[in-house]
């Protein structure tokens, strides 16, 4: 299928809901408002909100691997990462985390736009048939539709298997190893 694997970051690799959620509840947000996936830019700024006092607040030694990630990742040859998180805290948990992603890509990368798959595939010199995505949201989908690269569902996200996406549904992170050439 395919032979190199591109992950979102937050709801994907790491188990982010609640340290993403805790900085718009301090700021004074309704959690009844938060949603994910969204560039943290553009959230923010239809929150109203700054984002220079959301990234302070970001705890960024609260988000965890979902159990098996890290054992995964320890079995990929070549990996990267392409998320709407803010580079401040998204290089900060890489480097906590100890993982060196071949590239990672994050929403400064996309001037604060939604991200795009597109740019990292230029980086690794690959088409998007090279590639599987793997994600937690209907834009991660979208993206690796764009890009014309596989995608499947991180399914160990309870969130992500509570709302039953169609296509591949990986139930635990050791599943991706079938989707690779």
């Amino acid at each position: 299928m395919a032979r190199i694997v591109v992950f979102d970051l937050d709801g994907t690799l790491i188990d982010s809901d609640a340290a993403l959620v805790a900085p718009f509840v301090a700021l004074g947000v309704d959690p009844d408002d938060i949603t994910f996936g969204h560039p943290i830019e553009e959230f923010c700024a239809e929150l109203g909100i700054s984002v220079d006092e959301y990234v302070t607040l970001y705890d960024t030694d609260a988000a965890k691997p979902f159990p098996g990630v890290v054992d995964l990742l320890e079995r990929l040859d070549r990996w990267s990462v392409c998320s709407n998180k803010h580079p401040r805290s998204g290089r900060v948990e890489l480097d906590r985390l100890a993982w060196e992603p071949e590239y990672a890509l994050f929403s400064d990368a996309f001037g604060g736009a939604p991200k795009r798959l597109g740019p990292v595939l230029e980086l690794l010199e690959v088409d998007g048939a090279d590639v599987v995505f793997v994600g937690d949201s209907p834009h991660d989908e979208l993206c690796a539709l764009e890009a014309g690269a596989h995608f499947a569902w991180a399914g160990w996200n309870p969130r992500t298997a509570a709302g039953e996406p169609s296509g591949v549904v990986l139930r635990q992170p050791l599943d991706l190893l079938d989707l690779l050439d």
